[in-house]
């Protein structure tokens, strides 16, 4: 499925969708990224925050669009709430601790300019400590996937791991992909709306791998575009409820295993319900152990 090209500014062709909670600086420090890089268009769209964000934001930029939910009602849903607000062609859906380098809006609009069939695109995504994030990478495999959750803990570079987050690409050539993170994406808009947006049912946690897979069955294409950079800090938002997220990145990973399985693969579900419940439990013991850690070595 095509959609027609738009030509134009980059900036005024993009809107940018931030779902925020409990974020203010790193926010703050988003939006002024956006600006930097020519954004016009700034919704934030928030889920409840109680830490001062919307008078952070109104200080720092008072011509962002605030949109409070009144609850916290997860990612997916918060940014279709944004979209609905916008009415540019092209729409930049992200997280709040991501900040956007100069050229990126540019190098991602180009790229669905070139490829009438792309649905969306995503940059290359670096963490705080200049670590790449495995964004672009096929649908999980069950047996990949059940590889990287039990195998990985104890040998982070098994096969299975490698095959699961594409660690054999260094990441600096354009590529089509299953799916690209969404702490940052530029999406068409006829193709957001033509498959509802992000499932709702997902409050957190592969919503992106989701949209990515309709948008497959629909006829479009996702890519990864390297020349396109952020800078993702992670987990300022999630690290304030890490138990109730661990469940919930299970949660989501259940749902998308049962609406893309499928054929006699289907008989393996109870399997996988049973591996994600050890899982959940295993992680929820990682992270207890590393609290007591932090909580011994930090001075009395």
């Amino acid at each position: 499925m095509a959609a027609a090209s738009h030509r134009g500014d980059p900036g005024s062709d993009v809107a940018a969708v931030v779902v925020n909670y409990n974020a203010r600086d790193a926010l703050v420090a988003c939006v002024q990224s956006l600006r930097s890089d020519g954004v016009a268009t700034i919704v934030v769209v928030d889920n409840d925050s109680r830490d001062g964000s919307a008078e952070a934001l109104a200080g720092a930029d008072p011509d962002a669009r605030f949109v409070p939910t009144g609850a916290n009602l997860g990612y997916g849903a918060a940014a279709n709430r944004g979209v609905a607000t916008v009415a540019t062609p092209y729409v930049l859906v992200l997280n709040p601790d991501v900040e956007v380098e100069p050229g990126t809006v540019k190098s991602l609009v180009a790229a669905l300019e070139r490829d009438p069939g792309l649905a969306a695109v995503g940059p290359r995504v670096e963490q705080a400590d200049g670590a790449v994030y495995p964004s672009g990478r096929p649908f999980p495999n069950l047996v990949v996937a059940a590889g990287h959750a039990f195998l990985g803990y104890a040998c982070p570079s098994t096969r299975f791991t490698r095959a699961y987050r594409m660690l054999d690409w260094d990441r600096t050539t354009f590529r089509h992909v299953d799916w690209v993170s969404g702490s940052c994406l530029l999406a068409r808009r006829d193709a957001f709306e033509a498959v509802g947006g992000f499932d709702e049912r997902y409050f957190m946690y592969a919503e992106d791998v989701d949209l990515c897979w309709r948008w497959g069955r629909a006829g479009w294409r996702v890519a990864y575009e390297p020349n396109a950079r952020v800078v993702h800090a992670g987990a300022v938002s999630t690290n304030q409820a890490p138990y109730r997220m661990i469940l919930e990145h299970h949660r989501s990973l259940w749902r998308f295993a049962c609406r893309s399985t499928t054929g006699a693969r289907r008989a393996l579900l109870p399997a996988v319900a049973a591996g994600l419940a050890l899982r959940t439990g295993l992680a929820w013991g990682q992270r207890a152990s590393e609290v007591a850690s932090a909580r011994r070595s930090s001075p009395r």
